[in-house]
């Protein structure tokens, strides 16, 4: 019969030498020091681990060594006031994106032959108002009586042709006759659309056609951005009629042309403002 056996050794500890325990000794006795803020410093543990201690952050100082973040303003003057507190010509870049309605200068850009850290930024949102996207939002959408009546009662401010006691009254004659049935609608020699309706009194029949006059086109004074002047804008009406329903809207003509035109109207104004120039674009 054969008989396996398992010996355990246990191997002793590194002695620790006398080097190790004088090491162990000063390291307890020693002061703490006083480390001077913007300088880093490093030493080498007895097992040969490498620490660092960095103190160039701008926490360790009174102030921050240069201008960092980004800052929004709502206005051409706001835009003008921070650019001359903070702006040096020698570095400042300024950046108009008319895609997403924005003007962007980066304080802090590169030079010509020194580089910018291009974190120093100031942004300028522009804001379309309540008139263009109303407006703008319904343009080629036909929509019910109620509805289209409510519009111009609405924006009546914004309609600078026809009068707007005339449009206020086509408003209302549209609200009066939501129940009757439209027939047809006929192109009148001024320009103007003519609709012809009938009152159904019973079923069997109907009592005289009436006519609406509505006018071809409106022209609307709009402003496209907040603070910007107002425009003109023509607005075609339209129309169609199914089954004796009546649905209305209008069409803007060329919004994005005067969207664009009002942008660059209010980059001119800043530029101005600002004495600089503005590039097309967006920054990196």
């Amino acid at each position: 019969m054969t008989y396996s056996t398992t010996r355990t050794e246990t191997v002793p500890p590194v002695p620790r030498t006398e080097n190790d325990a004088l090491i162990e000794v000063a390291t307890m006795a020693t002061e703490p020091n006083l480390l001077e803020p913007g300088k880093v410093y490093g030493w080498m543990s007895p097992t040969g681990r490498v620490h660092l201690v960095d103190l160039t952050g701008d926490q360790y100082r009174d102030r921050p060594r240069r201008k960092i973040g980004t800052f929004h303003v709502r206005d051409v003057e706001s835009f003008g006031a921070y650019w001359d507190k903070h702006a040096d010509t020698n570095y400042a870049e300024v950046y108009a994106d008319p895609g997403d309605d924005k003007v962007v200068a980066v304080l802090d850009a590169h030079g010509s032959t020194v580089p910018g850290w291009c974190d120093h930024r100031l942004v300028f949102t522009l804001n379309r108002t309540v008139a263009w996207r109303t407006w703008t939002s319904c343009s080629g959408d036909l929509m019910g009586q109620t509805a289209f009546a409510e519009l111009l009662e609405d924006r009546l401010g914004d309609i600078a042709e026809p009068d707007g006691a005339e449009l206020l009254e086509l408003a209302q004659t549209f609200t009066a006759n939501t129940e009757v049935a439209f027939k047809s609608g006929a192109l009148l020699a001024n320009g103007s659309r003519e609709l012809v309706y009938s009152e159904s009194v019973e079923a069997s029949g109907g009592r005289g056609g009436k006519k609406i006059a509505i006018p071809k086109r409106l022209v609307l004074m709009l402003a496209p951005y907040e603070g910007a002047e107002p425009v003109p804008v023509t607005a075609r009406f339209r129309y169609r009629i199914s089954d004796g329903h009546l649905r209305l809207g209008v069409v803007l003509d060329r919004p994005e042309e005067v969207l664009a035109a009002s942008f660059a109207a209010v980059v001119e104004q800043l530029a101005a403002r600002i004495a600089a120039d503005v590039m097309v674009g967006w920054p990196a």
